[in-house]
């Protein structure tokens, strides 16, 4: 399959703030096309230096493009598909980025506009902006093994990338999905503690991410388990065993284990949402529908004239 559009929207800026795929060589600028509301968004004001098209139909991006990337919060979901499903054609990918929004969901509301709706979901983060993201992606039940092909190149692009079943993604979601907030709190914390200890802020932070970037990296390449890599760096009666102790006492990793859990009982909860097809005056207020509800038929994201879409924010006016 050629790229024949790609899309972008809010939750995706992930893609659209450093564009990893452009310098990789897997899209060419003057293939996408971008979608937004907002036209003073620093995201859309970063994809008008690159050249990219601009638009603020979604639909204009639909008919433009193979590969569509749902890229919106998970309560928006239903409006978006009522919007841009009667436009949807058989050579349609259709890929969801929205937390806990099931496969099926999707696939039951295409239905109402066209028989075996290719869908896929895919849940990436944050660090493929670096290229050193982690993307897991699950087929649905009309996407093709090409399909699957297609999207593994694209994320693997920025990261790693590999299929899993699909009740597998809410725990990735947990882990992966949210594990960069967790390692910069990590990183934050332990420079506190170098700041404590008289170290000036700007090296403790350095240090600290320094650290995490070799742990991880010694991890990866080598086929210890981290539990011995970590024996590794305590010495009888040392500094390390003396601290890892405090972080013991402290239910260093209880807390990690319960942040990966609530992580993934909240998508669940998104997932309700969606389903429930309403938006709540505190759900619009976070994100920019207050916006969109004013301008009728406006999109917001990203458009690649090549096979790829990622959607926005667009809800249409007469939803309830």
């Amino acid at each position: 399959m050629g790229f024949q559009s790609i899309y972008f929207g809010n939750s995706f800026s992930i893609l659209v703030d450093f564009p990893p795929l452009l310098y990789k060589g897997v899209i060419a600028t003057k293939r996408i096309t971008a979608s937004s509301p907002d036209t003073d968004l620093p995201t859309v004001s970063g994809l008008r230096r690159m050249g990219v098209n601009l638009t603020t139909s979604n639909k204009e991006v639909v008919q433009n493009s193979d590969v569509l990337f749902l890229a919106v919060k998970p309560h928006i979901i239903p409006f978006v598909l009522d919007e841009i499903g009667p436009d949807i054609e058989d050579r349609h990918l259709i890929v969801s980025c929205a937390a806990g929004v099931t496969i099926s969901s999707i696939e039951k509301k295409l239905l109402q506009y066209r028989q075996s709706p290719k869908v896929m979901r895919c849940m990436t983060n944050t660090p493929v902006v670096v290229r050193e993201g982690a993307t897991v992606y699950a087929t649905g039940t009309h996407a093709e093994v090409e399909d699957g092909r297609l999207l593994e190149q694209l994320m693997a692009s920025v990261g790693y990338c590999t299929e899993v079943e699909e009740d597998l993604i809410d725990a990735v979601t947990g882990l992966s999905g949210s594990g960069p907030a967790y390692a910069f709190t990590a990183v934050e914390a332990l420079a506190d503690g170098g700041v404590k200890m008289g170290l000036p802020r700007r090296l403790a932070v350095r240090l600290g991410a320094q650290a995490l970037l070799g742990a991880a990296k010694m991890l990866l390449e080598s086929d210890m388990h981290p539990g011995q890599l970590k024996d590794n760096v305590c010495s009888p009666g040392g500094a390390t065993i003396h601290a890892l102790h405090v972080m013991e006492s402290g239910g260093f990793r209880s807390l990690l284990i319960n942040a990966v859990e609530a992580s993934c009982i909240r998508t669940r909860e998104l997932q309700f949402l969606a389903d429930q097809e309403k938006i709540s005056p505190a759900a619009i207020k976070k994100t920019t529908l207050d916006k969109v509800l004013q301008q009728p038929g406006v999109g917001t994201g990203v458009g690649v004239r090549s096979g790829i879409s990622l959607f926005n924010n667009n809800h249409p006016r007469n939803k309830k």
